[in-house]
């Protein structure tokens, strides 16, 4: 009797405190989910919500013609949220009913998979309840407006599941053209002027609150509502012309295949301004193949030949004249016990200073060094401050070298320090610090800052305006600057680069040079020769400087500047007179005829039939029933004649007005650049040639 009592007392206790815990549980669960529920749910919220930074739209750069050179593209990743409640009701009757037609949609406009492949795809995804499928990636804007009013999408996201992530790509319209100048903000490691103007193009980043959902992906808990809004950055527009650009490109490129040459830089400078148009960079980086690696325009070197205009310009500051006579040796000349030897062993003794230059003598140019500056040095290094030599040129680029110039004093200093630097030895600087020097002269002594860069905009409004900078008005005195004119045409007819100009249509003052570098660790013993061209043109009235600057294989044959770097430089000269000055000084010369001798007129036949209709003019009418005529005569005869105008073919737009020009040249998709008032007197597209759209035309007018 006391067991079974002892026993059931046992049982009884056992079920007395199961009961208790099982209230305490319950007790315990209605507290959480009642009374500490908001804090749990908000602390859950937190684990799988967070503020992510948004970037900021980057700007544009312009052309200055309003070109995009780099600019944002969207692109978007297409995920399906497969567990929105619509999809699974009624047994999920909508997925059902529009798959098909959304397969065949996406097969349709993706062409990579068929209709069958992706059903397969979605119902799996469907089937497992995947919470981010991933459809596509980085499609462009047009491909998502299409898809997101494909079947099923086109009811929304809450609906359809489709989640539109957006996200923006930096992309040059014309490739890689102008690569290390432009640049792209494609990573951290911007070049260019992505990188200098990095602050300006990149605008502030804005925050926004995202859910994360499986796989990691986050997606906004509201769509298009920002914690911070990000703000837009500002665009800039540089001084680049996209055409100068491509010619400049192309004519290096020719050069630096047919010549296996490893790396070359071009440049094109306007004179009266400093604004760079062209800059081209090429490097080697495979058999026969180049891109624009480096910025080989910011990079120092020595710069050889070309150098000899300091030594020229300074020994004329000093009293020096052009027909001072001087002893060539016959081409070799020992000085502390080192032979400086010309090119070619022409053997000249007795001649002038300006023909030691046209004829680019290292023995010429030595001699001038020691006899006027080695026994006062400070006369030279003076100089060479004068002209920016021992600084940076200022252009709107990061990276750009230091000019090495070893002086009294050194470690590496020595007797013949001078001499050589006389002859472009013993120093480096960069291309484009030579190309601001030779611009300089063109510029009648003024030096411009080079730089890319012309405005700064925001929404369309310029915001800031970068204009012209000179840095000296005067590197040189008049007699000087003059005499140094005589020099590098005399270059250019007499000397080094008579036989490059020969035919030329145009006058060119500049400067071959011809110099030994360095191959890297390896020294100067593969023979690697740098050809260089620099000058400016037309010489009487300079508009462009261009500088060209090729390092060659080793050993090359072909390697000095009037045969590797002249061609280069002739063909882009030759290019920009033809489109931008042979016109202006045509158009120039023909001022003194007036319109009341002689006239030419081209409009469309309705506006000709309002004239003669209000004022009885004579005139012969061949024109049949074209829409445009040309009115041509001189005094009192007059006659019209048809304009046939084709789709393909450029018309005659000589006699235009501006407003009938550009509207004809524009209908037929063609980028239209102008100067001057009043009728088209010239353009630079001949009549008949083929025409693409997008192709630029420079129309004058008179």
């Amino acid at each position: 009797m006391d067991v079974k009592r002892d026993i059931l007392w046992r049982v009884y206790l056992s079920y007395l405190i199961v009961v208790a815990i099982c209230i305490a549980i319950l007790g315990k669960a209605f507290y959480i989910q009642q009374i500490q529920g908001s804090y749990w749910r908000g602390l859950s919220d937190s684990l799988h919500q967070r503020i992510i930074s948004i970037p900021a739209e980057r700007g544009t750069i312009y052309s200055e013609d309003g070109q995009m050179l780099s600019t944002n593209m969207p692109r978007f990743d297409i995920l399906i949220d497969f567990r929105v409640a619509p999809l699974h009701e009624k047994n999920g009757k909508l997925f059902r009913e529009k798959i098909d037609t959304l397969c065949d949609s996406l097969s349709y406009l993706f062409k990579d998979k068929t209709p069958q492949q992706y059903k397969e795809e979605l119902t799996k995804a469907y089937e497992a309840n995947e919470g981010n499928h991933e459809l596509k990636k980085k499609i462009d804007y047009r491909q998502y407006l299409t898809i997101s009013k494909f079947p099923l999408f086109k009811l929304g996201r809450y609906t359809s599941g489709m989640i539109a992530i957006e996200k923006n790509t930096r992309l040059n319209p014309y490739e890689n053209i102008g690569y290390r100048t432009i640049g792209l903000a494609r990573d951290e490691n911007k070049v260019g002027l992505e990188s200098s103007y990095d602050t300006v193009l990149g605008g502030q980043n804005g925050r926004q609150l995202v859910r994360a959902i499986a796989g990691g992906v986050t997606v906004p808990v509201q769509e298009g509502e920002f914690v911070v809004s990000p703000e837009t950055g500002k665009d800039i527009v540089s001084n680049i012309d996209v055409f100068i650009q491509q010619v400049t490109e192309k004519a290096l490129m020719k050069m630096m295949i047919e010549n296996a040459a490893q790396t070359g830089v071009a440049m094109v400078m306007e004179v009266k301004t400093g604004k760079i148009k062209a800059i081209a960079n090429l490097g080697k980086v495979g058999e026969g193949k180049y891109a624009e690696d480096l910025n080989y325009s910011t990079r120092v070197t020595e710069p050889g030949s070309t150098f000899k205009l300091v030594t020229l310009l300074t020994a004329l500051e000093q009293g020096v004249k052009l027909d001072d006579k001087i002893n060539l040796e016959g081409g070799t000349w020992s000085y502390g016990g080192r032979p400086v030897k010309d090119a070619e062993q022409h053997g000249m003794h007795e001649t002038t200073v300006l023909h030691a230059f046209e004829e680019s003598s290292n023995v010429g140019m030595a001699k001038l060094a020691v006899g006027h500056f080695v026994p006062n040095p400070q006369v030279y290094y003076k100089q060479l401050s004068k002209l920016r030599l021992d600084s940076t040129s200022g252009i709107d680029l990061q990276g750009e070298g230091r000019p090495q110039i070893t002086r009294p004093g050194d470690k590496v200093w020595a007797a013949t320090t001078l001499p050589w630097m006389g002859f472009g030895y013993a120093v480096a600087i960069a291309p484009i610090q030579t190309l601001t020097l030779y611009n300089s002269i063109a510029n009648n002594g003024i030096m411009m800052r080079p730089y890319l860069v012309n405005a700064i905009k925001e929404e369309g409004k310029v915001i800031k305006s970068i204009g012209p900078k000179a840095y000296s008005w005067a590197v040189a005195s008049p007699n000087t600057i003059n005499a140094l004119h005589t020099a590098l045409e005399g270059v250019c007819t007499n000397g080094t680069g008579k036989k490059l100009f020969a035919n030329s249509l145009y006058k060119v003052a500049g400067k071959t040079g011809t110099a030994l570098v360095a191959n890297g660790t390896k020294g100067y013993s593969e023979s690697v020769f740098q050809s260089s061209f620099v000058g400016y043109f037309p010489a009487e009235n300079p508009q462009y400087t261009i500088a060209v600057i090729i390092i060659n294989h080793p050993h090359a044959a072909n390697h000095f500047g009037a045969s590797v770097a002249g061609p280069v430089w002739k063909e882009i000269a030759d290019r920009l007179y033809s489109t931008y000055i042979q016109n202006r000084m045509e158009v120039a010369t023909s001022f003194h005829l007036k319109d009341s001798q002689l006239f030419n007129y081209a409009l469309p036949k309705s506006s000709f039939k309002s004239i003669v209709k209000n004022i009885p003019i004579p005139f012969r009418d061949s024109t049949l029933n074209n829409d445009w005529i040309q009115v041509q005569g001189a005094g009192s005869n007059m006659k019209a004649t048809p304009q046939v105008i084709s789709d393909t073919t450029m018309p005659n737009i000589v006699g235009m007005k501006l407003q009938d020009a550009i509207w004809l040249c524009e209908k037929k998709g063609l980028l239209v650049r102008c100067t001057g008032k009043g009728k088209v007197v010239s353009q630079s597209i001949a009549q008949g040639q083929l025409i693409a759209r997008g192709q630029q035309i420079q129309i004058q007018l008179n």
